[in-house]
């Protein structure tokens, strides 16, 4: 196990809050360290006197985490406030196990101050252990105990009769009472372990509850790393030892391939994990038969669902291509087996009013030798579900070193996965935005435009891989992104587009990044004027290398990823009013604009059979956050409209039918219309953006 949990309470700061802040602090540091609970697992609560505002009297209240939230960041808000008298009343309205689903309705009826947080089901469960301050955690160590077949004896030899147990059950109001009854009869101990799914603890303070918390893990974690009996894992096999690059690239090839198979009704981010916990695993002896036990603690399965899918993947061989090969050739055949069996789990466990069977697609993909795949449906969820496995992963090694790992039986499982509560969850969950699953690659990344474009996409819910040459601005670039919409949907890469290497070593970080590319934006640009006579070849070369060689580079290398994966596709080229209308003293500018709509219109076609779009967006005269337009190619536009730079925005408004300035966000708005579905049957298409400039009409 990893080192021991080191208490991060700080009184000093602690002082200056109040309880209820003080549950918010403690929630904040036990949902810090995932080794203490996952992201959005266990909840923490506390019971604090308060004026009502009614009778204006003192009442205990219950704050508790409400439903949805995340211990690591919740704030005040996130939790739920009930009367706890009127929870304690609703065990005269409990009629028996039959009617566990029926006390959630009543929970909103015990809301305190009108709180507009839904309660969780795990809210009696902190209503009526008798302590001021109570945690409910995942912790590693104690789930490794809980899932041995001999759990109830280990705890009492870990604890020594200071934690109490009990047998497996699905958190309701009959647990709830079961937990009470268990602290009633023994007022000695300090937490209970809860058979396959984690641990109850308490304290009279928020200190002494979170520090209680902390020695209870810390306790189980020393037992298990003192009393091993076995390999947990039964050894290594002594796979070749692929490093981590032959990994990365397998991982390159392995990811748009799946991807395609799995998004056919609904597109899916993946996320790679190749950390040491997952490598063990992966090589090791019982990989296949406890990856098919499948995990146990409902808040792991319920991310990751209970089995995952293990690859034919031959890592103990000289030809790691061969090797790969074979796994593409058996995957449609692995898939279709996880598929039915999965289709088998729901038909032989659903009763009257289950809710109808979900994706049956695995999330998680184990590949020996390499690593841990996870698709979702966006990027966040992928990670999650990952993080989840690893947890699950070292509650197997645990477990299976001091004891035989057992995991939840299908049938509790199911009743877990497809709870009516949680189909309800599910049911409240936001709708889907336009772009939301979807990948997308821009070129210019670090630009105007491509900044722009990349927020439009963002706002939708796609993710985004920034490419530029401009290291500076696009780390710059993807930090403000990040900031803003969140550190799993942004990405950023080098990428010169006149360098095939580079080309294709961007486009391939995107794969391993996000797992394929759905969305192609080819923005990198380049501008230069001067008459004819005096146009360098050096000068023409450039233009044609960046805004020729480096559009059709990049859309080859697109192309290829979104054929492999099957599921059509969008390319954007943002070229210029320049490719339908020369401007003087600009002929290889405009002579290379002129190329990307004819390479457009050939992808277009090219593209049709295979559902992936290929359209142009014209920009016109966009000077605002352009690069372009900071360099040499102002002052040359000037010049040859024999004009001060400082009138270019006025002249080229004046000259617009519509008498408007064009900005980055308009180009980007129109390039998010051909992005997402509500152009799905636009392909070979023009839009000009450009306030209107009659001798670029397209027809």
């Amino acid at each position: 196990m990893t080192p021991s949990l080191s208490s991060l309470w700080d009184d000093n700061e602690a002082a200056k809050l109040s309880e209820e802040e003080l549950l918010k602090y403690r929630s904040n540091l036990l949902g810090s360290d995932l080794r203490i609970t996952n992201f959005g697992g266990g909840n923490t609560s506390a019971k604090i006197a308060m004026t009502d505002p009614l009778t204006l009297s003192e009442t205990d209240i219950l704050w508790v985490k409400g439903s949805g939230g995340d211990l690591g960041s919740i704030e005040i808000s996130g939790f739920s406030t009930l009367y706890l008298d009127k929870l304690e009343y609703l065990k005269n309205l409990y009629q028996g196990l039959d009617h566990e689903d029926d006390m959630v309705a009543y929970l909103p009826h015990c809301t305190f101050n009108l709180n507009s947080r839904a309660a969780s089901i795990d809210t009696p469960l902190h209503a009526f252990i008798p302590f001021p301050h109570v945690d409910h955690m995942h912790p590693d160590a104690v789930i490794a105990i809980a899932c041995t077949k001999n759990s109830e004896s280990l705890t009492e030899i870990i604890f020594e009769g200071t934690v109490g147990w009990l047998p497996w059950q699905r958190p309701g109001f009959d647990l709830a009472l079961k937990l009470e009854k268990l602290v009633q009869d023994n007022p000695h101990i300090l937490g209970i372990v809860l058979e396959g799914h984690g641990l109850f603890s308490w304290g009279k303070s928020a200190k002494s509850c979170y520090l209680n918390t902390l020695n209870i893990i810390n306790t189980a974690a020393d037992w298990l790393a003192k009393n091993k009996i076995r390999e947990g894992f039964g050894g290594q096999i002594g796979y070749k030892n692929l490093d981590q690059s032959q990994r990365t690239d397998i991982a390159k090839k392995l990811m748009p391939f799946i991807r395609g198979r799995i998004s056919q009704d609904s597109h899916k981010v993946g996320h790679f994990i190749q950390s040491d916990e997952v490598l063990q695993f992966v090589n090791s002896e019982n990989l296949k038969s406890l990856a098919q036990i499948g995990t146990s603690c409902p808040d792991h399965f319920l991310r990751t669902k209970k089995r995952p899918l293990v690859l034919n993947f031959n890592a103990d061989t000289n030809n790691i291509n061969e090797a790969l090969d074979s796994c593409l050739e058996t995957f449609d055949q692995r898939l279709t087996e996880y598929q039915a069996g999965y289709r088998e789990y729901y038909e032989v466990c659903k009763s009257e009013g289950s809710p109808a069977l979900r994706d049956p697609n695995p999330v998680v993909y184990l590949i020996p030798g390499v690593g841990m795949i996870t698709f979702a449906k966006d990027k966040a969820t992928a990670r999650i579900a990952g993080e989840f496995y690893i947890n699950a992963i070292n509650v197997m090694r645990e477990a299976n070193s001091v004891s035989e790992y057992v995991g939840l039986n299908d049938k509790e499982a199911f009743n877990i996965e497809y709870w009516a509560l949680e189909e309800a969850k599910l049911q409240r969950m936001p709708k889907a935005k336009s772009l939301a699953g979807r990948i997308a690659f821009i070129t210019g990344g670090a630009g105007g435009i491509g900044t722009a474009i990349a927020s439009r996409f963002l706002e939708e819910g796609a993710c985004v891989m920034l490419a530029d040459i401009d290291n500076e601005s696009l780390k710059r670039v993807s930090q403000e992104l990040s900031q803003r919409f969140g550190q799993d949907v942004v990405r950023e890469v080098y990428c010169d587009v006149t360098v095939e290497e580079s080309v294709e070593h961007a486009i391939q970080q995107t794969s391993v990044e996000f797992g394929g590319i759905d969305i192609l934006v080819s923005n990198a640009g380049i501008a230069s004027a001067s008459p004819l006579d005096e146009t360098s070849l050096e000068v023409w070369n450039k233009n044609i290398g960046i805004l020729t060689t480096g559009y059709f580079l990049v859309s080859r290398e697109a192309f290829k990823i979104m054929k492999t994966q099957n599921t059509g596709g969008s390319i954007i080229f943002v070229a210029s009013k320049n490719a339908l209308v020369a401007s003087p003293n600009a002929s290889a500018y405009c002579t290379a604009k002129a190329a990307e709509l004819q390479l457009a219109r050939s992808i277009a076609l090219e593209g049709a059979p295979l559902g992936i779009r290929c359209n142009v967006v014209n920009p016109d005269a966009v000077l605002q956050g352009s690069k372009i337009w900071t360099g040499k190619w102002r002052e040359e536009r000037a010049q040859a409209y024999q004009m001060a730079e400082g009138d270019l925005e006025v002249h080229y408004r004046d000259r617009s039918l519509l008498k408007k300035n064009v900005y980055p966000a308009d180009v980007a708005n129109a390039i998010y219309f051909l992005a997402c579905d509500a152009s799905s049957k636009s392909t070979g298409n023009i839009i000009n953006v450009d306030a209107g400039h009659a001798p670029s009409f397209t027809r």
